[in-house]
């Protein structure tokens, strides 16, 4: 009988002990106020061409071919090879997550590269690519700083080996600028913006002397406008949008004050299917005076009154990107078109023409020119993927039709094609 109730007084006694024994707390790691990131990567591309090209920064970045040019001989003198290697496009970046403001949460980016501003004297100098705040509520979000045009999208973009990022047929560059973006929906959002020009300019006109490379847009009050549209779903990305640009050239022509504006407007759509093995996007931008965008256009000048008014060229252009989504190994297509169409009010000369896309011999009067009509590229690249390393090589062919230029900005006679094989490797190792 002892031994029962020595048995159940052991019994009550543990159970009583493990009652008053507290549940471990479930600690929670308190949201880090700050949070600094770097990111980046090292790259070096092998780049051999069989033609002469437009072109930027030591030939890293290929426009379009070179316009026959016979010597004595009648030999082409830009139908000759040319290579080259480099690292100026190796990046770095940092991404700052800070304390909430008035709601928001709030992150910063700040990225450069090597790659420089001004051609010549800037080779392989460090570069502001990003520079921005963004300010993010549960719906709406507002970004303040240099970061992407508007017209680049981020989620859509081709996404071919060479630096070019598609450039001529898919808008390209940075502009510091005040973004605000509201949700209407978890798939569907609106985005107004504002920029303002810089690295990639509108073309500068007259001969007087500007102090700046994007004086057109400072001598504008009016900031640029953007607005767009987009449905964001699971495998789907649709977008419309248009802009509005009123830039003044000038303050001064022919010793008299101006305040004569370049006054352009474009629209612009794209499209993105992508699952787990395929990516499918596709691009179209049509409108006026697109040269900041790293496109073909501009505008035409035309002198009356002693006073010099503008028209911009038109230009449209499209693309579409095919590719694998491969972990280890994925090939892509790439086809881009772009077209000039002109001006609808002729300029007083060649040199009144202000463009990418034209050369210009002689002046006044006796000038004559040619200018580009179309560009179209094709190529295809392989990435070769492990870790954080990829190896990339790509055969990228580019045409250019030129023609002798009317006083419109486009190509009315004397066509020429001409093209540029270009074949690259491109190794890039991502930290």
């Amino acid at each position: 009988m002892n031994k029962y109730y020595f048995i159940l007084v052991l019994g009550i006694a543990s159970l009583k002990g493990y009652a008053q024994t507290p549940a471990p707390a479930v600690t929670v790691s308190p949201e880090k106020e700050w949070d600094i990131s770097f990111y980046g990567f090292v790259r070096t591309d092998y780049i051999w061409d069989t033609r002469k090209s437009v072109m930027a920064r030591e030939y890293e970045l290929n426009l379009f071919p070179l316009d026959e040019v016979l010597d004595a001989n009648g030999k082409d003198v830009n139908a000759v090879g040319q290579s080259n290697f480099l690292s100026v496009t190796s990046r770095f970046g940092v991404k700052i997550k800070g304390p909430s403001v008035w709601g928001a949460k709030t992150s910063s980016v700040l990225e450069g590269d090597f790659y420089g501003n001004v051609e010549g004297s800037s080779i392989g100098m460090l570069r502001l690519r990003q520079a921005y705040v963004n300010m993010d509520w549960s719906k709406t979000s507002l970004t303040m700083g240099q970061t992407w045009y508007p017209q680049f999208i981020p989620e859509c973009f081709p996404g071919v080996a060479n630096f070019n990022t598609g450039i001529m047929f898919n808008p390209f560059g940075w502009a510091t600028q005040v973004k605000l973006k509201q949700m209407l929906s978890k798939q569907l959002s609106v985005t107004f913006a504002a920029y303002k020009e810089r690295e990639y300019p509108t073309a500068a006109a007259g001969t007087v002397a500007t102090g700046t490379q994007n004086a057109a847009s400072i001598n504008s009050a009016l900031p640029s406008l953007d607005a767009q549209l987009q449905y964001k779903g699971k495998n789907v990305l649709l977008g419309l949008g248009a802009e509005y640009k009123s830039l003044q050239p000038l303050t001064v022509y022919n010793n008299k004050a101006t305040t004569e504006k370049v006054n352009s407007s474009s629209i612009f759509g794209y499209a993105k299917y992508s699952n787990d093995k395929i990516s499918i996007k596709a691009y179209g931008i049509s409108g006026g005076n697109l040269n900041n965008l790293v496109m073909l256009g501009g505008y035409t000048g035309t002198v009356a009154n002693g006073i010099q008014t503008y028209t911009p060229v038109k230009t449209s252009a499209f693309w579409l990107d095919l590719a694998s989504n491969g972990k280890n190994i994925a090939p892509g297509l790439f086809f881009g078109y772009t077209k000039n169409s002109g001006s609808n009010t002729a300029a007083t000369d060649f040199p009144s023409i202000y463009m990418r896309g034209i050369t210009v011999s002689g002046t006044g009067s006796a000038a004559t020119a040619r200018v580009v009509d179309n560009v179209w590229r094709a190529s295809v690249r392989v990435d070769f993927k492990k870790n954080k390393f990829r190896i990339s090589p790509e055969i990228e062919y580019t045409a250019a039709t030129w023609g002798k230029a009317d006083l419109f900005g486009q190509a009315n006679s004397d066509k020429k094609d001409v093209g540029n094989l270009r074949a690259m490797v491109s190794c890039v190792y991502a930290f």
